[in-house]
C-alpha cells in the first residue's frame, strides 16, 4: 500500500520530518483500507460533488494542486515576512496532504461508478473522520488541527497559521467553480 499512496502523493517527500512523513502515509493506507474508492477511483472522481457530474479536475487534481498552493504561499510568508508569521512547512505540507482524507470514508460509487456521499458521510463530514484517521496514525496535534479546521466547521474556532493557509488555497480553488461571477 505503501507504493500505492506515494504514486498518488509523492509531495510527501517534501515533509522533512520522517516520523511526520511516516504518519501522513500511514494515515492515507488506513482510508485507503477502509474505503471503498480505490487510488485509481482518486484520479478519476470529480473533486467535489457540489458543481456537478461533467466536472474533469479530478479528486487528485484537486488535493494535489491545494498542496502546492500552499507550500508555495507557505515559503513566500517565511521569506517576505521576517520571521514575524512563521510557518512550519511540515505541519503546512501534512494538513494540506491530509486535509480531504475523510472523504475516503464520506464517498461511496453509486451503481453507475460516480461518487455520491455514503450514509457514514451525511453523519460525520470529511473533517471529523479525517482527524480520526489521522489521530489513529499517530499524526500530531497541530496538523490534525489543519485537518479539522479546513472547512467550513473551522470557521468556529482559531486557526493557526497554517491551518488559514491550507483553509484559502482549499476554498480559492473550490469557490471560482460553485461561486464564480460570470460575465
Amino acid at each position: 500500500m505503501e507504493k500505492e499512496v506515494y504514486n498518488l502523493w509523492p509531495e510527501l517527500n517534501w515533509i522533512e520530518d520522517n516520523d511526520l512523513r511516516l504518519t501522513t502515509q500511514k494515515t492515507w493506507e488506513l482510508a485507503l483500507e477502509r474505503s471503498v474508492l480505490s487510488p485509481d477511483d482518486l484520479n478519476k472522481i470529480p473533486f467535489t460533488l457540489l458543481v456537478g457530474p461533467d466536472l474533469k479536475v479530478t479528486f487528485m487534481d484537486h488535493k494535489r494542486s491545494v498542496v502546492h498552493i500552499a507550500r508555495d504561499a507557505g515559503n513566500k510568508i517565511n521569506e517576505m515576512y521576517h520571521g514575524e508569521l512563521p510557518v512550519n512547512m511540515d505541519v503546512l505540507i501534512a494538513g494540506a496532504i491530509l486535509a480531504d482524507v475523510g472523504k475516503l470514508l464520506e464517498y461511496v460509487l453509486d451503481d453507475d461508478g460516480n461518487a455520491i456521499q455514503g450514509t457514514y458521510g451525511k453523519y460525520l463530514r470529511h473533517p471529523f473522520s479525517g482527524v480520526s484517521l489521522a489521530e489513529e496514525a499517530g499524526v500530531p496535534a497541530e496538523v490534525c488541527h489543519i485537518i479539522a479546521t479546513h472547512a467550513g466547521e473551522g470557521n468556529m474556532v482559531k486557526r493557526t497559521t497554517e491551518a488559514y493557509i491550507v483553509h484559502h488555497a482549499d476554498f480559492m480553488t473550490f469557490l471560482p467553480f460553485k461561486d464564480r461571477l460570470k460575465i
